[in-house]
């Protein structure tokens, strides 16, 4: 553990100016604080808060930041107050410490909530000053390195899991590479001890089998850039382990197949010399396909500027190397610590100028909760990139698998709420294309467009996913509302006579409703039957008349003057149409009340309504509106059509001529002489689907043709 006067001597060597007297306060102070507290170790705690700052020391962070690192844990663990901290410290110190502390008072329903919670506020904490997130970095690493003290397997497993799903992405984010590094190794330690142990095995078999083969490659490699004029210094290292496994699983690769386990930097003075080591380097090794990267180009979002290529190398051994400027070297090492003003006075380094970090912030706004907002998050932390265009040459990086719909929303969240096309490279592909680096990418977009519910099958960043759930939250409401409102005035007309909001105030209180509103929303989600509400409203009330007629609605004829009508809903929000009989326009159809799910549309001739004979409150009459039946139902055929050339042509002509669009096709069965296809046509309505069928069995090519059930 660091003592007082090397704490304060390793902050003096690169900050003369820093406040002494403070960091001697502080020092004191957490060691009071903290007193005879004890760390599993068995350690006196305050060797924590004290090991943090030394860390930040290391990275040569301003004193606030270290004297930040040696009282992070007072105001949670001890019984110091944020006030006291403000009173002797002052506001700014005050301010940091607030934003570092775990918060874990607040109390919150499980570990998962509650990891979530804590995440959604560091977030808050760190757009607002990223020494928050230094400061929280440096503590995550102190307690990854003594994790091992914990006696409790389940919380070592799930403290290194965080550290890796969360803490060591936003380390790569902020671009501090050697304590991304670090905290993976040591969380990857913990989480797959058998797989660190076979790469630490290899690894110690190939420094046996040439105990100085680094240093062989390192000297070739020095000798061969200064033969080619280009001044410079060469290092190599070895990669952590954990980079290697994670390389293995990812390209589904041996061992002796990486190219990567040897890293070499080469370190220049100028941007140019960069370009010139690389041209000497590919002029004397055969170069490793497909895997030269240019970051200086193309910097990643966290600042990080580099060549990266691989070659087969001195001793014919299999390399990479990356060569940077001292400047790029230090940023890569230390990310945003690089580029420290530690000079007191300094402006407040607040997280808004970093692009991902706006990003964060606008996820969480659109996020219902804070398990969500985790979710995505790690959508977006935890993805390799992809680096795509806009038309005039602006650059966007991705994770690998985005979507033009990503992109979309990555440009400009109103750009995603409205694009109904796009074009890649010039043409017009699928919103679901999977796009790639060096892709140029334009967004058409509509007024009239809204956020569709499917994109959120494909979608791969967090602030699209975010965004969809959030359109899709708002609009469910609305559609149970729509429906709720319905379903209630159905009931209380057919009987009461005559509808009226009031009527329903009295059930508010008894239900435990906050709003008339919310209980229109909790009866059309099939929170709450119809007959629970009308028990409640009207507690005098005979047994109802509906509710034991319901299931009699089979053998109807014709809609009843109580049917719901399903008009103004989205299918797939509040109302679904059933996909084992294909309802259409021009059917006779009941509603089955799903709990959570709203309302599913079946025909009145369903075989699966059998299940629900027992449950009776479950049954909905609903009618189709006329006013509002247009396009884009689908109705189901079976087809059976002859094994001859032109069969299928022949098919799919028909429908296209009866003004049919085949949305699915599926083979069922095929034999030497016929095959049986399901095909699923968007229609009109039921007689629309029915001059299909008549178009098709004119066919000679068609053997039979039916609509299908089930």
């Amino acid at each position: 553990m660091l003592r007082q006067f090397e704490l304060v001597e390793r902050v003096k060597e690169y900050d003369p100016d820093a406040d002494e007297d403070l960091l001697n306060r502080a020092y004191v102070f957490t060691v009071q604080a903290h007193g005879s507290q004890k760390r599993d170790s068995g350690d006196p705690y305050f060797s924590h808060p004290v090991e943090v700052a030394g860390i930040l020391a290391r990275m040569k962070l301003d004193t606030a930041s270290i004297v930040t690192g040696l009282l992070h844990d007072t105001v949670e663990d001890t019984v110091a107050t944020l006030e006291d901290i403000e009173r002797l410290f002052g506001k700014d110190i005050a301010r940091l410490v607030d934003g570092v502390t775990k918060l874990s008072r607040i109390e919150l329903q499980s570990d998962k909530s509650k990891q979530a919670e804590n995440f959604r506020k560091l977030v808050l904490a760190m757009s607002e000053d990223i020494r928050v997130l230094l400061v929280k970095l440096a503590d995550r690493l102190h307690n990854m390195q003594t994790l091992r003290f914990v006696k409790d397997p389940a919380k070592r497993q799930r403290i290194a899991r965080e550290t890796m799903e969360i803490y060591a992405p936003l380390a790569e984010r902020i671009g501090i590479h050697t304590m991304k590094d670090e905290l993976e190794d040591l969380a990857f330690a913990e989480l797959h001890p058998e797989g660190r142990a076979s790469v630490m095995t290899r690894l110690a078999f190939l420094k046996e089998k040439g105990e100085d083969l680094v240093k062989r490659v390192q000297a070739e490699l020095l000798k061969t850039l200064h033969d080619g004029g280009v001044d410079c210094t060469v290092t190599g290292r070895e990669k952590t382990p954990y980079s290697i496994w994670r390389k293995m699983q990812k390209k589904n690769v041996g061992f002796e197949q990486l190219s990567d386990v040897m890293a070499f930097r080469v370190i220049v003075e100028k941007l140019g010399q960069c370009y010139e080591a690389l041209g000497v380097i590919h002029g004397k090794y055969a170069v490793v396909p497909g895997r030269f990267k240019d970051f200086i180009s193309t910097p990643k979002p966290n600042g990080y500027r580099s060549l990266h290529t691989a070659v087969i190398g001195p001793e014919s051994e299999r390399i990479e190397v990356q060569i940077r400027t001292r400047e790029m070297h230090e940023v890569a090492e230390l990310g945003v610590a690089a580029h420290w003003s530690y000079k007191q006075g300094a402006a407040v380094p607040d997280g808004t100028r970093y692009r991902w970090l706006h990003e964060l912030l606008d996820i969480l706004e659109h996020t219902a909760n804070p398990e969500e907002f985790f979710e995505n998050t790690k959508l977006d932390l935890y993805q390799d990139q992809v680096f795509v265009f806009t038309p005039k040459g602006d650059l966007y990086p991705l994770p690998r698998g985005a979507t033009p719909v990503d992109f979309a929303y990555a440009v400009h969240s109103q750009i995603g709420d409205s694009c109904v096309a796009a074009k890649i490279n010039g043409r017009i592909a699928p919103l679901r294309t999977v796009l790639s680096n060096g892709d140029q990418v334009e967004i058409i977009t509509s007024k009239a467009q809204t956020p569709n519910p499917t994109w959120e099958r494909f979608v791969v960043t967090g602030k699209a996913r975010a965004r969809i759930r959030r359109f899709i939250r708002l609009q469910q409401r609305a559609q149970y509302i729509n429906l709720g409102k319905e379903i209630l005035a159905k009931a209380i007309r057919h009987e009461q006579g005559e509808f009226s909001e009031k009527l329903l105030e009295a059930a508010l209180k008894p239900l435990e409703v906050a709003s008339v509103e919310d209980l229109y929303a909790a009866v059309g989600e099939g929170l709450l039957t119809r007959t629970e509400v009308l028990n409640a409203a009207f507690p005098n009330r005979n047994e109802p008349r509906s509710a034991k007629v319901v299931p009699l609605a089979r053998a109807r004829k014709t809609p009843t003057d109580h049917a719901v009508p399903i008009r103004g809903l989205i299918p797939g929000m509040a109302v679904h149409f059933a996909g084992c009989c294909h309802p259409l326009p021009g059917d006779r159809i009941v509603g089955i009340i799903t709990t959570g799910k709203g309302v599913t549309i079946h025909t009145l001739d369903c075989d699966t309504l059998e299940s629900f004979a027992d449950a009776p409150e479950r049954w909905l009459d609903v009618a189709w509106d006329p006013e509002e039946v247009d396009g884009g139902h689908v109705g189901r055929i079976s087809v059976m059509i002859g094994n001859e050339p032109g069969s299928l042509a022949n098919l799919t002509t028909v429908i296209s001529k009866s003004d049919g669009n085949i949305t699915n096709l599926k083979i069922t069965n095929r034999s030497a002489d016929f095959w049986e296809i399901l095909v699923d046509i968007e229609v009109r309505d039921v007689k629309h689907l029915s001059n299909v069928i008549a178009a098709l069995r004119a066919s000679p090519a068609i053997t039979s043709v039916e609509r299908a059930r089930g």
